[in-house]
This record gives structure tokens, sequence and C-alpha cells, in this order.
């Protein structure tokens, strides 16, 4: 009896904590890819029907569903079609904030982005790919501090 109920707990704690890992990411529906700044910008909600894009820390999210805050004339519209990621740390819309250089951010924007990157944007909108940025280095060479198999929802068959 005893040997039941320490199986039933089991089942029921495995359910809870699989149950805990699929709400901390959104999946993503397509394979994942790599973007360049070019490419990117084609994906800035100015065009109906065409996905809007925003990438942080180098991350490509799929941010279509929120087009009431990213779309075409939407109050976060320039946050997209590029790599945001200094402007989200300093929650700021001004222009030469929209890069994804991190330099002299301060330990709070630091942190505050590293909350809002996993709090909402993880939480919230499927990763489509990566910046080209995040996984070539300066001189076009592979970065070897990017591992793929680290990387959310990235799959070794997934193209990048």
């Amino acid at each position: 009896m005893a040997t039941a109920r320490i199986c039933v707990l089991c089942v029921v704690l495995s359910t809870t904590v699989a149950e805990d890992v699929k709400l901390k990411y959104k999946p993503s529906t397509k394979p994942v890819r790599l973007f360049t700044e070019e490419e990117l910008t084609r994906y800035d909600g100015s065009e109906d029907g065409q996905p809007i894009y925003m990438a942080i820390k180098g991350v490509v999210f799929d941010v279509t569903k929120g087009k009431e805050f990213y779309g075409k004339d939407a109050p976060y519209n320039a946050l997209v079609g590029k790599d945001s990621t200094r402007a989200v740390a300093k929650m700021s819309l001004d222009p030469a904030d929209l890069t994804s250089d991190t330099t002299g951010l301060t330990d709070e924007q630091l942190e505050s982005l590293d909350s809002i990157f996993e709090g909402t944007y993880k939480a919230k909108y499927p990763i489509v790919g990566y910046t080209a940025s995040r996984v070539l280095a300066n001189d076009g060479r592979h970065n070897e501090a990017f591992k793929p198999e680290d990387q959310p929802h990235f799959q070794i068959k997934d193209e990048i």
C-alpha cells in the first residue's frame, strides 16, 4: 500500500514538474534560423500579413500576436525589425538605444534586461531564430561562445 502511494506521489510530482517546464518557454512552431540585420528589418510590422519579429540579446522572437503593441503605428513599433537589447534594458524608445550594444549599461539595467527577457519575451513569444551577431564573430567566423545545444528550442536538426 505504501509503495502504491509513493508511485502515485511520483506521478503527480513528475506531471507538475513537466507542466512547469512546459509553461516556462513558448514553443517555436518553425525551425530556428539565422537572421542578418538586413533581413530582420523586413519584419518591422509595416506590411499587413507579414510576421513581426524583434530581437533581444540576439534571440529573435515572433511578436506578431502582440500586434497592438508592435505593429505599424503601435507604441512599441520602434523596437521591432532589429535587435533592441539596449532599449529594452533601459526601457527606452530613443533611436540611439535601438541597438544590441550593452556597453555602459548599469547592473540594474542588465538585471532588468534579464528579467524582461526571461519573464516576458521567452514566456510569451515563440523564438524563431538568432541574429548573426549572436552566432558569428566580428570577422564572420563561428562565435565559439555560442552553443546551439544550450539555446532554448534549438535542436540539432533545426536550421541555423
